[in-house]
């Protein structure tokens, strides 16, 4: 790998790569549990928690059906999404996917997501967590966690989810960490009409709850993200 290019005067910019792309600095820590920026290392080892199982062959929790596929089909798709998400952000309009370690072992993604965030200070989130890494609480606390950096690092009013009706871990999360209905939904789930439940989170409601809040948080490389994405 070629060296960093540093700058040979005080007059030249930093070309360094955690200048260049500054979310390679963030991440979010409580206890064993951190959500960490996702690089091309770190991808191919998450892209191979997807491809041993997200969920049961009979149900779709996501809006588009990447999980379907072989098991190298299946992990492209993760490589091939991330890589678009990267090469997309701005400040107009960008998407954080973390990688969600426990005791350092990749076991999914957590994401949030957001348009015109400087004027209306509102995000989205998202995740998926492997089948092996699933009912023991994770996807609770990784969720906790991301609210964390939203709302404390990255200054978000509002943070909204959604997920199938039928989807009854998601549902739970949310509304343990104190989510309000927003709405109902019909989309089409895999040419199939789905209802889809929506769901907000005020500031106010997420520093009220204490169920929605993890103990010892350290955030990393918030104010380097802020700046790139124009956050004042």
């Amino acid at each position: 790998m070629p060296a960093p290019i540093e700058p040979e005067t005080a007059d030249e910019p930093d070309l360094s790569p955690a200048a260049l792309w500054p979310f390679t600095r963030l991440s979010a820590r409580s206890g064993d549990l951190e959500l960490r920026y996702i690089d091309d290392e770190l991808l191919a080892a998450v892209a191979a928690v997807a491809a041993r199982g997200v969920h049961a062959e009979d149900f779709m929790p996501f809006d588009f059906p990447w999980t379907r596929g072989t098991p190298v089909e299946v992990a492209r798709s993760v490589l091939a999404y991330e890589w678009g998400k990267r090469a997309a952000m701005s400040p107009d309009a960008w998407t954080i996917e973390l990688a969600v370690l426990v005791d350092g072992v990749p076991a999914g993604i957590q994401a949030i997501d957001a348009r015109d965030f400087a004027v209306a200070r509102t995000v989205e989130t998202g995740s998926w967590l492997g089948r092996a890494h699933q009912g023991r609480g994770i996807g609770t606390r990784m969720r906790t966690l991301m609210l964390h950096l939203a709302f404390a690092g990255l200054g978000a009013e509002v943070a909204t989810t959604s997920a199938w009706a039928d989807n009854g871990p998601s549902n739970g999360v949310t509304r343990k960490l104190g989510y309000s209905p927003n709405g109902v939904r019909l989309e089409s789930r895999e040419g199939n009409p789905a209802e889809k439940l929506l769901y907000r989170l005020a500031r106010a409601d997420w520093e009220a709850n204490e169920a929605a809040r993890l103990p010892d948080v350290t955030l990393t490389g918030t104010e380097q993200a802020r700046e790139f994405l124009r956050i004042s």
